[in-house]
């Protein structure tokens, strides 16, 4: 690796167990916040596509991976940041030949905005509004979020009382 420090970002694609996606991606997040590295790892990511699952006789729609066991780090390519995603506990290396990481095309990169990027992007104590299910149109604050199944817990306040709800990311949406 070159000592060099690129002044532009690319997306780089890191390879994980199959599984780990989600928990890889927490962890990266995790480093990057206690390290304060916000300017050289940008975002990371787990593109995801809605599909139509049955699921007892009833269709519903779903987020799959479109790539598992690979996740998406939108960096910065320097020594540090290397270091640090090489070394996140679930990943496998980066793709490209040898230790090498070869960034994404910019067509790569097009075709992937077609994806969801996954990215919770929820936190406690935030409010959201429940856009689906029979408490469609309340209001809740996230008490807990739970990326790798893509769910939160929160509490909404019905019936003269706080109630504590369980939602997926799907039934959720910002304000």
């Amino acid at each position: 690796m070159s000592d060099e420090v690129s002044t532009e970002a690319k997306w780089y694609v890191v390879h994980t167990y199959s599984g780990y996606e989600n928990k890889v991606k927490a962890n990266i997040e995790k480093t990057v916040n206690n390290r304060d590295m916000h300017d050289q790892i940008l975002e990371v990511a787990v593109p995801l596509e809605e599909v139509q699952e049955e699921k007892n006789g009833k269709i519903s729609k779903v987020l799959r991976k479109v790539f598992p066991g690979y996740v998406l780090v939108h960096m910065i390519m320097n020594d540090n940041t290397w270091y640090v995603v090489r070394n996140t506990r679930g990943v496998t290396g980066f793709v490209g030949p040898g230790s090498k990481p070869v960034p994404l095309t910019d067509e790569e990169v097009r075709y992937l905005g077609e994806h969801e990027l996954y990215s919770s992007g929820y936190e406690v104590g935030e409010v959201v509004m429940i856009s689906d299910g029979p408490m469609a149109g309340n209001e809740c604050t996230i008490t807990g979020v739970d990326a790798e199944n893509q769910s939160l817990s929160a509490k909404i306040f019905m019936m003269g009382r706080e109630t504590p709800v369980e939602l997926s990311f799907s039934q959720v949406k910002k304000m």
